[in-house]
């Protein structure tokens, strides 16, 4: 191998690396992006947000209601 070929192609590649590079900058992303965890932090829930009551197990309901005072679902069109 001559001197000449071996500037030659050591100046090719060093072209090739700068319009590779050129490339990247221009594009403003890389070919293979990083792979990114979406993570959720569950928090764990309010007693007064939720409505949540620890003193009572269950609610005590009325025996007995009025249907007069209940009125129909709306009809969905």
């Amino acid at each position: 191998m001559q001197l000449g070929e071996i500037i030659a192609n050591l100046f090719a590649a060093v072209l090739l690396i700068c319009v590779v590079a050129l490339v990247f900058f221009a594009g403003g992303r890389p070919l293979w992006p990083d792979r990114e965890a979406k993570m959720v932090i569950l928090l764990p829930p309010d007693a007064m947000a939720t409505g949540s009551v620890r003193a009572l197990a269950h609610v005590r309901l009325p025996d007995a209601f009025d249907t007069r005072l209940v009125q129909p679902r709306p009809q969905s069109r």
